[in-house]
């Protein structure tokens, strides 16, 4: 049986809660400004995460004076009412970042999900530790695939678990067939099916929610008996509203 997607799921449901709230209707101001690299990241140790490179964005929402943010390739801004984010259509990239980040930046303010900008300088490094650490604490020296090339987690899971026991995919052509830390670096339009198969954890970036893949890989990652689990700062709300587990140890 299907799963209904990730997203309709979360919007649904939020939704309910900005009725529930009284938000929708209120002349609530909303704007989401595209941020620079540095802004978003900081000064990092290392300099080949993917928005230093510029292959992806993020993209902030401001309500209330809380903040949420998500990643995307597609970046757009807005400024309007509350109501109007709900009524995007989420057939395009951009509309659902825009949803997620304001989704994030109103359950920030509501005092329902925490994490939702991202860490800074060190702490990526840090919190790529922290993630191994605990997969290797609760699961033992079990094979992890990684969707969605983050330099440090990948790197931190190869010391953990080994690089015999970890698989990596990414969208990024220039990531492909590229040897990191032992290991290789495998084609996410081809190779994910080969990932899940060959994984007894499935830990995915958050922006799958954005391009439009996560579904997919969730479906698969079930159907196999396998976990899965989420990082980064664009899936904090969702994951709060549907129960998907997400680590993000060092977001703010």
């Amino acid at each position: 049986m299907a799963l209904v997607p990730i997203l309709d799921q979360a919007k649904k449901r939020f939704s309910a809660l900005v009725h529930e709230l009284g938000l929708g209707e209120e002349n609530v101001q909303i704007t989401v400004a595209t941020l620079s690299a540095r802004e978003a990241i900081g000064n990092p140790n290392r300099d080949d995460y993917a928005l230093l490179e510029g292959k992806e964005v993020m993209i902030e929402a401001q309500f209330q004076g809380s903040f949420g943010q998500a990643f995307t390739d597609q970046p757009q801004g807005f400024q309007g009412q509350l109501k109007a984010v709900l009524g995007l259509n989420l057939n395009t990239k951009h509309n659902r970042a825009m949803l997620i980040a304001t989704l994030n930046a109103v359950m920030a303010h509501q005092g329902m999900v925490t994490g939702t900008r991202h860490c800074r300088d060190e702490e990526p490094e840090e919190c790529a530790a922290e993630i191994a650490k605990n997969l290797l604490g609760r699961f033992g020296r079990i094979t992890v695939g990684l969707v969605g090339y983050q330099p440090a987690i990948l790197e931190h899971l190869v010391q953990g678990f080994g690089a015999d026991n970890v698989r990596c995919t990414d969208l990024n052509l220039k990531n492909v067939a590229l040897q990191k830390f032992g290991m290789e670096i495998w084609d996410g339009r081809e190779a994910t099916h080969d990932l899940i198969q060959g994984s007894d954890l499935v830990l995915v970036t958050s922006s799958t929610m954005v391009n439009n893949t996560f579904d997919g890989i969730q479906q698969e990652v079930l159907s196999q008996g396998k976990h899965l689990i989420t990082f980064g700062v664009t899936g904090a709300g969702i994951s709060a509203l549907t129960e998907v587990e997400r680590l993000c140890f060092r977001a703010h």
